[in-house]
């Protein structure tokens, strides 16, 4: 993954180094939490006098409800204060030259430290900005994540965003891409902490660990119950929906890849033989054997619903209760769909030419099952010399038969096929499209 650079918060702590240096006593810059100086009625009267001017200037969506001057630099000619913005809202500390335009730091940002173990330059102290991360919760909850913020820090900005880590409750963790400067009434995007972990990146998430983050997988096998003992871990990747995919490996050789939702709940398992199709399928355990397997199943299972596909290579169809669909490519090269019920009552294996009527279409295999669908037109003509060529699923009836167009090889029209679905796909009707009408397929016009 590339992102683009992001500059630190150099120019603010740089700026501001001697002036917290002077708010700060030396004994309380020794602990890792040292007690906020108390803001003098002599600060907050210049603050509100001043930067409301200054949050104007800078553009900022703050309705200041309390204020503090933070000091001042007469040589760069630049003042710096402190705004909270009332409830629900981000507060700021605003650098602020004499001619320009004011530049804004969240509380986020202003409250993170330079390097671990140093305290913040210039910390916001103000009631209103207490507690800044608690802010962050309700704007990742719209972007799709559930999140109750630990801890947060800010990383930098970009023309565009404003980068922010944060680390939840659960022990997931995200990098936060927001607006400059950083609305807490904007939308903003909320990306897992493992995309960033082995990426290309200047970005990365230290408030915890990558082994931290992975450790939710376990719990995640947990819910799975379905008897893997963890071994790996690895993080697989995010659909559009915003569920997250994690791979297992277990003590016992299997492998699983677990669907979660924003909230890090299980929402599906898929054993590594039937996960080829999600984001590439496994990677820890030996999937070759696995498919190999699990092909053999297949074959069993077809064969035992009257097919006779020796399985080559397979790909599931979304999951249905009681029911597994899958894609077949067998070994002659032929392909075909197996409908294999729980318990094994009315499961059925379909050829690529019937597959449409019954709501499936293959395409793993070149075979279309048009020898299939000739035979089924000499069931009806027998003298016909049709060698079924192309064919379109047309649609159902209102008594539930489907109509199937066929062309032939020869170039005379062809024919429309009428097929029943329940209890197996067959014939039932043929009519010329001479006849039919609403033939469309080359050489039936």
């Amino acid at each position: 993954m590339k992102t683009p650079k992001v500059s630190g918060l150099g120019a603010l702590r740089l700026a501001m180094a001697m002036l917290a240096i002077l708010m700060v006593p030396a004994s309380a810059m020794a602990k890792d939490k040292p007690p906020a100086p108390a803001v003098s009625a002599e600060a907050r009267k210049a603050g509100m006098a001043k930067a409301p001017a200054v949050v104007t200037a800078a553009g900022l969506p703050c309705q200041v409800s309390d204020a503090r001057l933070i000091g001042e630099d007469k040589k760069a000619k630049q003042s710096y204060y402190e705004v909270a913005c009332g409830a629900g809202m981000m507060g700021y500390v605003l650098q602020a030259p004499e001619a320009g335009t004011p530049t804004a730091y969240s509380c986020i940002e202003a409250n993170t430290p330079p390097a671990p173990g140093q305290p913040a330059s210039a910390p916001c102290l103000l009631s209103g900005n207490a507690e800044p991360k608690a802010l962050l919760g309700p704007m990742m909850k719209a972007s799709g994540v559930d999140c109750v913020p630990t801890q947060a820090r800010g990383i930098g900005q970009t023309k565009a965003n404003t980068y922010m880590e944060v680390v939840c409750q659960s022990g997931a963790g995200y990098i936060l891409l927001g607006s400059v400067p950083f609305d807490s009434a904007k939308p903003l995007q909320a990306q897992n902490c493992l995309m960033y972990d082995d990426a290309e990146t200047n970005i990365k998430c230290n408030l915890s660990d990558k082994a931290t983050r992975l450790a939710l997988i376990d719990k995640i096998a947990v819910a799975a119950n379905n008897g893997c003992a963890v071994k790996d871990r690895r993080f697989v990747g995010m659909s559009k929906d915003g569920s997250t995919y994690y791979e297992a490996s277990c003590q016992d050789g299997k492998g699983y890849i677990y669907k979660a939702d924003n909230t890090g709940a299980l929402k599906e398992s898929y054993e590594c033989a039937k996960a080829t199709q999600i984001l590439g399928g496994c990677e820890l355990t030996d999937a070759r054997a696995a498919l190999t397997e699990q092909a053999g199943l297949y074959t069993k299972l077809a064969k035992a619903a009257g097919g006779s596909c020796d399985v080559d290579k397979y790909a599931l169809f979304p999951p249905k209760p009681g029911e597994e669909d899958v894609e077949l490519v067998c070994k002659d090269g032929s392909g075909a769909i197996g409908v294999f019920k729980s318990g094994g009552k009315g499961s059925m294996v379909l050829d690529c030419g019937h597959a449409p009527v019954a709501g499936f279409k293959c395409s793993m295999s070149k075979d279309g099952g048009l020898g299939a669908l000739t035979a089924d037109l000499k069931k009806f003509k027998a003298d016909t010399t049709c060698v079924v060529s192309n064919s379109r699923l047309v649609g159902k009836t209102d008594k539930g038969t489907t109509y199937v167009e066929v062309a032939c090889a020869d170039k005379l029209k062809g024919y429309m096929v009428e097929y029943q679905s329940q209890p197996t796909v067959s014939p039932i009707a043929v009519t010329g499209c001479a006849l039919a009408g609403g033939c469309k397929l080359p050489g039936n016009i």
